[in-house]
């Protein structure tokens, strides 16, 4: 039931000025995070796991969405599905948040018993007529793009999905995604609106003076800088990465790598962004020496100095992935002041910790990062929260790509609020 004020939020929306930051209410408003939820985490696309998480028949995972679960398993037929984590009975969760291993997915309050395929297979004490066929699992909408799980809980889903894993998957398959497994996860509560934690991740701009780590294998550059107010050196930098990124795609190109940019950010429901970089230093991965973190590389690839792809979706997700492993983020509202920030390291399915791969090494760059861009968006949120708080303009420089995720956002509100 919504339990917000429409025309208020329209009136809000309306006055968006193009090109700015939002108003303060869309970062600290309780109602506003209630549309969020309605008209973009409801609705939408979203990345929650990866297939490897669930390898074999019986392997689960629950995932919570606001007020909504989700059940992830594969079935004994292979196959995976996705079903509300809510028992037909009494509404009980049926599982935690978290991994699983189940032969069938039992309720813990009165025992009725789902099969993997989601139907209802025991029922005690329900009486003759009881019509097991009407009460199985509720589904929820499942895609794997070339191995990355995205659900979504309408059950009106954008259908633009299929043409964005045609896109991406020639982009994603040389990575080998489903022959991974996940080294690492951190769950990382930042204490800012979701939005700002997607606008803090689509700009560099802060970069520099904030990401020591991170920029010793990223070129800022890559991400827009403004040449009139660069220095000798830095322009000369610059221009060493222009040629970088120019020569590394035509080899890539030739060897079969896709890597050339594809952007639609602000056109379309399912909005996404994927693009092929060169790395600083050696070129094989973000880390902070930038050699490779893993001795065994994924997939087909063998050219060491790779790169590292980027992949963004609308509204809750950036990847990186590099020859030797792959980092994947996913973004959760809690509240409209704090997010869920989920990140995962995939390495080959066969690398074994401390021999193929040091773990403090192959996490100690976005492990830096994500604590670095916590701080910035708790300092954001406490100034959007301000009374002095007024919005002020992007760079056109380097906040082109934070207006187009705020023009997506807008433009989905208002096909939600009519």
């Amino acid at each position: 039931m919504t339990n917000y004020d429409i025309a208020a939020i329209r009136e809000l929306v309306a006055r968006r000025r193009p090109r700015h930051a939002l108003e303060s209410a869309f970062y600290t408003s309780p109602e506003v995070f209630a549309a969020d939820m309605d008209a973009i985490f409801h609705r939408h696309w979203l990345y929650v796991a990866v297939e490897c998480e669930v390898p074999e028949a019986g392997d689960a995972l629950a995932v919570d969405i606001g007020k909504s679960s989700v059940v992830i398993v594969r079935g004994d037929d292979e196959q995976i599905r996705a079903f509300h984590n809510v028992c037909r009975h009494r509404g009980a969760r049926l599982l935690p948040p978290g991994p699983a291993i189940v032969g069938n997915l039992v309720c813990p309050y009165h025992a009725w018993t789902y099969g993997l395929d989601g139907t209802l297979k025991f029922a005690e004490h329900m009486g003759e007529g009881f019509d097991h066929a009407c009460l199985g699992l509720r589904p929820v909408a499942l895609r794997s793009m070339a191995g990355l799980l995205f659900v979504c809980l309408s059950d009106d889903p954008p259908d633009d999905i299929d043409d964005v894993i045609g896109q991406m998957e020639p982009y994603l398959a040389p990575h080998d995604l489903k022959n991974t497994r996940v080294a690492h996860t951190a769950d990382l509560i930042e204490y800012g609106n979701w939005k700002l934690v997607l606008e803090n991740n689509r700009e560099c701009y802060h970069c520099m003076p904030n990401h020591p780590e991170l920029t010793i294998p990223l070129f800022a550059y890559g991400f827009g800088f403004a040449p009139e107010e660069l220095g000798a050196e830095e322009l000369e930098q610059a221009e060493r990465y222009a040629t970088l990124r120019r020569t590394s795609h035509e080899r890539w190109e030739a060897g079969g790598l896709p890597s050339r940019l594809i952007e639609h950010l602000e056109d379309r429901p399912t909005g996404f962004r994927t693009e092929r970089l060169p790395l600083d230093g050696s070129g094989e991965s973000q880390t902070m020496d930038t050699m490779a973190a893993c001795r065994l590389p994924l997939g087909a690839l063998r050219d060491k100095a790779a790169g590292g792809l980027h992949f963004w979706t609308q509204p809750n997700s950036w990847h990186h992935f590099m020859g030797d492993h792959v980092v994947t983020f996913s973004v959760i509202p809690l509240d409209e002041g704090r997010t869920l920030v989920r990140t995962k390291w995939l390495v080959h399915k066969n690398a074994v910790e401390g021999v193929d791969y040091d773990l403090e090494n192959l996490t100690g760059v976005w492990n830096a990062t994500n604590r670095q861009d916590a701080d910035l968006v708790e300092m954001t949120q406490r100034g959007v929260s301000d009374p002095a708080y007024i919005p002020g303009p992007y760079s056109p420089h380097t906040e082109g790509l934070v207006e187009k995720f705020m023009e997506w956002y807008c433009a989905r509100l208002k096909v939600h609020l009519g």
